[in-house]
């Protein structure tokens, strides 16, 4: 059939899953541009007709999509992705984005990022990642489901219970994840009051990006099923550290990690090197994909470990890119760790335009400047301009005009959703630029 998604074997053992699952609906799940998910739900039977016919949606009314004369799109569920949350009686799968029964939606996140994926493949490498999200939990208003600004606890970096409140609430959602095939590694209290980190493995990126979605779910539902609001807010409490997604990175060979190399002193590849060199000379220009709001630039500012210096170095994590200490006997483990994205990002599109960074170094056989292994955070304007240290811009304004004017961000991301991105963050900026703030109240309304 025309809608068909995947084969008939793959099919029946989805709805098989379901039925013994007692499963009552499917959440057929897609994204907008600006990362947020979106969703319908339909019956298993519906889903029985969705597998073979796909499912039918205005996409007019989605971020970023399509104009409303042209607004009828196509949802076909990707039954590799089907989610079962224990004693839940909804599954979730995601779906591919379609202008009709066989034509991809260019403006669909998970179709740029399927995109960068076969150039890399075409090239002869596997990208592979690993993001990091961090993330606070808020205290609720009285009787409300509405956040405060007060942080849930005063619990620092690694910190155990009792001063870390939420390590049970952080266990439960780790549970959850692991039991819908997400592999955690780590999860523990971060530095600012409040803040936390739940760590899952490397692998592809879509797999990645499609989890990432499902993490951002299961930590707000979870923390609300305790009384306590998740934000990913890249910045959300003034004075402390803000939210990060560091992403490690690698690309692979088959089963063979391509950014090693024994016989170099950092056991670094010249592929490794030219991927760094990439990302390094397109850095600017990603700011507007990784860091896509304006509270974004909240964070990035020195002194509060959100590196905002375009340098790379080895363990150093005030540099852009970290390479983390190397382990004997762990090649498997060589990557390069890229610091400034932040968890608003839409991790589809992130991942997509840094890949093609990275890329466009390797396939040029670009070297990267020394690597940098003071504390970049310690240096003044002379100490940077003297080492050739370039600086991420400063606010979404300055990213996203960087961002309009790079031919590999739109080769990256595609015309479509270059314009779309471009066009919603001159719209947020300019709305926030209109903005009177608490802070202006009170610093000038009196004085002046």
């Amino acid at each position: 059939m025309a809608g068909k998604t995947g084969s008939v074997e793959a099919d029946a053992a989805a709805l098989k899953r379901i039925e013994d699952a007692n499963v009552k609906f499917v959440s057929l799940q897609f994204v907008d541009i600006m990362g947020v998910a979106k969703a319908c739900e339909v019956t298993p039977a519906r889903f029985a007709d969705a597998l073979e016919n796909g499912r039918w949606f205005d996409g007019s009314s989605i971020e970023g999509y399509t104009r409303i004369f042209e607004s009828d799109m196509l949802l076909k569920p990707d039954v590799g992705t089907m989610k079962i949350l224990p004693g839940s009686d909804t599954a979730s799968v995601m779906c591919d984005v379609y202008l009709d029964e066989n034509k991809p939606f260019e403006g669909d996140p998970r179709f740029v990022l399927k995109r960068a994926m076969k150039k890399a493949q075409e090239a002869g490498f596997e990208y592979k990642v690993g993001p990091e999200l961090e993330f606070f939990f808020f205290k609720m208003q009285d009787g409300t489901t509405r956040p405060t600004p007060d942080p849930h606890d005063s619990g620092a970096y690694f910190d155990l219970s009792p001063l870390d409140l939420a390590a049970g609430v952080r266990k439960e959602a780790i549970l959850l994840m692991e039991s819908i095939g997400i592999e955690i590694e780590m999860g523990h209290h971060e530095v600012a009051p409040g803040q936390h980190e739940i760590d899952f493995k490397y692998g592809s990126p879509l797999v990645a990006a499609d989890s990432v979605l499902a993490y951002k779910a299961i930590v707000k539902s979870v923390a609300m099923k305790h009384g306590l609001f998740a934000s990913f807010m890249p910045k959300p409490i003034s004075g402390i550290n803000g939210s990060g997604m560091h992403v490690h990175q690698s690309l692979w060979k088959g089963s063979k990690n391509a950014f090693y190399d024994d016989a170099d002193t950092r056991k670094l590849s010249k592929t490794a090197y030219s991927f760094i060199a990439g990302q390094l000379s397109h850095a600017r220009e990603l700011s507007g994909v990784l860091a896509p709001t304006v509270n974004s630039y909240k964070r990035l500012v020195p002194g509060y470990e959100a590196p905002v210096y375009v340098c790379w170095g080895t363990t150093n994590r005030s540099a852009l890119i970290r390479i983390p200490k190397f382990i004997a006997g762990r090649e498997y483990a060589r990557r390069a760790e890229l610091r400034c994205p932040d968890p608003s990002c839409n991790p589809y599109l992130a991942f997509a335009a840094m890949l093609y960074a990275g890329m466009d170094g390797v396939m040029k056989g670009l070297t990267p400047p020394a690597p940098m292994e003071e504390d970049v955070f310690e240096f003044d304007e002379h100490a940077l301009a003297s080492k050739k240290i370039g600086v991420l811009p400063g606010s979404l304004g300055e990213a996203t005009k960087e961002m309009s004017s790079s031919a590999l961000m739109k080769e990256a991301l595609g015309e479509h959703v270059h314009g779309k991105l471009i066009e919603a963050q001159k719209a947020q900026w300019n709305e926030y630029l209109l903005q009177v703030t608490p802070w202006e109240i009170e610093k000038y309304l009196g004085i002046i």
